[in-house]
């Protein structure tokens, strides 16, 4: 007979429950009680399929009213919009992609990336890579998908060194860039932006196809005023353009403090981005919808460029502008509201985690925390927190959770062997293959001389097994261990779930946790502090 503790999470809360059974009795029983577990994988609450549809239709109806050149800004994460997949639970990250592919033949793409985040190495916090290399990694992705990538623009250029290195290596690449400079007063000083003092200063991109799509590694870039500035230069060549804009946040037609908006401001707090009512779209309509604050300060500035060149402006609005038509897909709201309220939880410690590696200001903590504020949440709504924080507190030692597909939640510490993510990613990998807690995957005598590698020859501090040490263990456990393969076997069942530790965790394990996309969040605390067991 053995005995084994079993942590149990329902809608309501959780208990411990200790089981006394023979080892099969035991298995048998945590099969048949996880598949009576109510499911908590997050419901799907937008059609993708629909918007696939009405979107692409909607763009088309953009490009036949400009006639044959339309700038179109596309805000957001073309094929890896993985934020907008997480707040809107059934858009597939691809969406966006696949609706241009429709559209090859009429498009060429321009990459833009800002000197500014070249130079502090901006990184892309989803994929872990600076903005510099993820524009070469775009380029490379929309050619793979026979998408033209006519060139790159370098905006907020003021001659910075390494901007000027970038632009080496395209050229040695066979890549063609531009410059766009910064304008004093900018969006303020019309005058001077609408002028050859201003946009006239900037090179001209030169294209050849009727649909430009102006896309970037991430927000505050400067796509608008590259489209804006092609539409000034393109009138003092006499060709006639027009300008749309695909944003797929904030949703306009949500309501201002409706959670996908406020995750929304919560992803962009490096930014300071301010959602806020469209004031030229409730002048214009009495109605109410929602843009952010760049695209309503810069409004009066596209206004002016418009009546310059046709006389009028054909948009009365931000709003007007753009082409989104996300939030007609919406039909579980609910669904999308609570997906939406855990990602402002994840970007909250995301952007702790940030602050204590000097990479992030008080001030984006405080808006987030406005922003649980406004969303009524707390750390607590987010279970594997709970889970965390609860082991750590009992084991006095750094502690992990994650939450499967089915609910069950599955804890960790760490010990002499093992740091708490490797041991949760084997706790976790029993549990679905239906083993016992207590079966050692990894025999001891196989993890000591792993261990002595890494101190004695390695000169290492730590000697317990990281995530991608445990896994190389495992894989090779698997040719002769039916239970090593069973458990290895159960990784891909990993990809969406939730996980917590109560230390901020290695570069080495975030990025397997990463691979098998698992969705992390870590306590603002460093392996040498003790752990927070409040």
């Amino acid at each position: 007979m053995t005995s084994c503790d079993l942590l149990v999470m329902s809608t309501t809360g959780c208990a411990y429950a200790r089981c006394a059974y023979g080892e099969g009795e035991f298995v048998q029983l945590r099969k048949t009680f996880r598949c009576a577990i109510i499911a908590f994988r997050m419901k799907n609450g937008f059609d993708n399929d629909k918007y696939l549809k009405i979107q692409s239709e909607h763009i088309k109806e953009r490009i036949a009213k400009f006639g044959n050149k339309l700038y179109l800004e596309f805000g957001g994460k073309l094929f890896d919009d993985y934020h907008a997949s997480r707040v809107l639970p059934g858009f597939q990250p691809d969406s966006k992609l696949r609706m241009l592919m429709q559209l090859a033949d009429e498009a060429e793409i321009v990459i833009v990336i800002s000197a500014v985040d070249i130079e502090k190495n901006k990184v892309r916090s989803d994929l872990g890579i600076t903005y510099d290399k993820d524009v070469l990694r775009l380029r490379d992705e929309f050619q793979n998908r026979g998408l033209m990538v006519g060139s790159v623009v370098i905006t907020h250029y003021t001659g910075q060194e390494v901007a000027k290195a970038f632009r080496s290596k395209l050229k040695k690449m066979g890549i063609r860039s531009y410059c766009h400079h910064t304008i004093p007063g900018y969006p303020s000083n019309v005058a001077l932006i609408d002028s050859d003092e201003g946009y006239g200063k900037n090179d001209y991109v030169e294209t050849s196809r009727p649909l430009v799509v102006v896309t970037a590694p991430g927000p505050g870039s400067g796509k608008m005023a590259v489209c804006l500035s092609q539409l000034y230069h393109d009138y003092k060549r006499g060709i006639k353009a027009g300008y749309a804009k695909f944003e797929t946040f904030p949703i306009w037609n949500l309501p201002l403090k409706h959670p996908v908006n406020l995750a929304y401001e919560a992803a962009t707090a490096d930014l300071n981005d301010v959602n806020m009512i469209d004031p030229w779209h409730l002048e214009a309509y009495g109605k109410t919808t929602v843009n952010y604050n760049r695209d309503i300060e810069i409004f009066p500035v596209l206004d002016a460029i418009f009546k310059g060149i046709y006389g009028s402006n054909p948009y009365k609005s931000p709003t007007d502008m753009g082409v989104n038509m996300a939030g007609y897909c919406i039909y579980d709201d609910a669904a999308c509201c609570e997906a939406s309220r855990q990602e402002i939880i994840r970007r909250y410690y995301v952007t702790l985690n940030r602050l204590v590696e000097g990479a992030a200001s008080e001030a984006e903590v405080d808006k987030i925390e406005l922003l649980m504020k406004q969303a009524q949440i707390s750390t607590d709504d987010r279970r594997v927190t709970v889970a965390a924080k609860e082991r750590a507190a009992k084991s006095k030692a750094p502690a992990a959770a994650i939450e499967l597909a089915d609910g069950t939640i599955i804890t960790s510490e760490t010990s002499d062997l093992l740091g708490t993510s490797a041991a949760l990613i084997l706790n976790a990998t029993k549990h679905l293959a239906g083993l016992d807690h207590k079966l050692k995957l990894i025999p001891k005598e196989m993890i000591e001389p792993i261990q002595k590698m890494k101190v004695t020859y390695l000169s290492g501090n730590n000697p317990r097994l990281h995530t991608d040490e445990v896994l190389v263990a495992l894989a090779m456990l698997s040719r002769e261990d039916g239970n090593c393969r069973l458990a290895l076997e159960q990784l891909p069942a990993l990809r969406g779930c939730q996980l917590h530790t109560s230390v901020i965790l290695s570069e080495v394990d975030r990025k397997i946790f990463k691979k098998l996309g698992v969705d992390v969040t870590c306590e603002p605390v460093s392996k040498k502090q003790k752990p927070l067991i409040g």
